[in-house]
């Protein structure tokens, strides 16, 4: 019979290690899978980790992607190192889309005044509208003790039906040939683009900005410390006198205004409108791009960095080999599984033998 026995020291090399041990063990996977299907694998193995990053314009593609992910993340690593399971911040990415793109619906003559300075309002509307779908969980979990994990997980299915009734409905584009999108959003609350003839924009900024800032509030503030003593040792947490309730409202507020930030950007920035298409599965992505960061914010640029390579490739390698696009999701998954199991060896060794029990 095969047991895990604790390590009575895991090795620390290892453990700063085991992201890239997994990465190679999903490249190696990869390659198996690549040549099952009866394709080139150096050839794919180019569409995912060369094509995205070959030139100036494949890197603010990147940049892109890695934007939303980036920041969901964040807030993420923040409710998980609180003990905090927040699996919903895909409906969270929703609700700031909704909320950002309402206030950039509203753009006219009577905002002129704002100038550029709209696209501030409406980043805003964006964490505000985050924030308020995080809150329904928090105050579902402190005054009902409602599992944060089901309810973060039904409110996403909510916001993607909120999101279809507006845009199949009352927001439709009346010129829009019954698509169900919403007008164009004007180009003074388009979010600023980095470069011309690139949708590298203003929002990677933003996100590097949150990823110093969460850094700081970690690692440097006390609120930040009783959070994560709350997640790792609650009964020393209450000794000491910090609240659970607070770690819990902050925790989900800054992932939630975090995520819809994410949504906002989205909205202004490469899509320039809503349409169901909006959710594209960025929320629960972002949790593996957590892990694999080791939920430290300066680990989380890198994995979030990897994880859009993977959306890249995926499509060019459906549009130029005829590979399914659900090849991402399974590089994802392969990179989560292996993740998962360089933790367990590296914390635990295998023994083999029969089970002892106690007399």
């Amino acid at each position: 019979m095969l047991r895990l026995e604790p390590r009575p020291q895991p090795s620390r090399l290892l453990s700063l290690l085991s992201p890239l041990l997994a990465l190679a063990m999903t490249v190696a996977v990869g390659v198996l899978l690549f040549a099952l299907l009866g394709k080139d694998p150096v050839r794919a193995l180019q569409m995912f980790f060369v094509e995205p990053v070959k030139n100036l314009y494949a890197l603010s593609e990147l940049s892109v992607k890695a934007t939303p992910l980036l920041l969901i993340a964040l807030g993420l690593a923040l409710c998980f190192r609180a003990n905090v399971w927040n699996i919903g911040a895909e409906g969270q990415f929703v609700l700031g889309a909704v909320a950002a793109g309402w206030v950039a619906m509203q753009a006219g003559p009577e905002l002129a005044w704002l100038g550029r300075g709209i696209v501030v309002v409406v980043l805003a509307a964006g964490v505000l509208g985050g924030m308020l779908w995080a809150a329904i969980v928090a105050l579902l979990r402190e005054r009902f003790n409602a599992n944060e994990i089901l309810v973060s997980l039904m409110l996403v299915y909510v916001a993607i039906l909120l999101l279809a009734y507006l845009v199949y409905g009352p927001w439709k584009d009346p010129k829009g040939y019954n698509f169900p999108q919403t007008i164009v959003f004007d180009a003074v609350t388009q979010i600023p683009r980095l470069a011309p003839r690139l949708r590298a924009n203003v929002g990677s900024l933003i996100a590097l900005a949150c990823v110093a800032a969460t850094w700081v509030f970690m690692f440097r503030l006390y609120r930040g410390f009783a959070l994560q003593v709350g997640g790792l040792a609650p009964l020393a947490a209450r000794y000491a006198g910090f609240s659970a309730g607070g770690a819990l409202w902050t925790s989900l507020l800054v992932s939630g205004g975090l995520a819809g930030l994410a949504g906002a950007i989205e909205t202004i920035g490469p899509l320039g409108q809503l349409t169901p298409h909006v959710p594209v599965g960025y929320g629960f992505a972002a949790i593996i791009v957590a892990f694999v960061g080791r939920l430290h914010p300066v680990g989380i640029v890198f994995s979030a960095i990897l994880m859009s390579m993977f959306y890249i490739g995926g499509e060019l390698a459906q549009s130029r080999m005829g590979l399914p696009k659900s090849l991402t999701g399974v590089f994802q998954g392969l990179l989560l599984f292996a993740l998962l199991a360089c933790d367990t060896l590296i914390h635990y060794r295998v023994r083999l033998g029969a089970e002892k029990f106690a007399r």
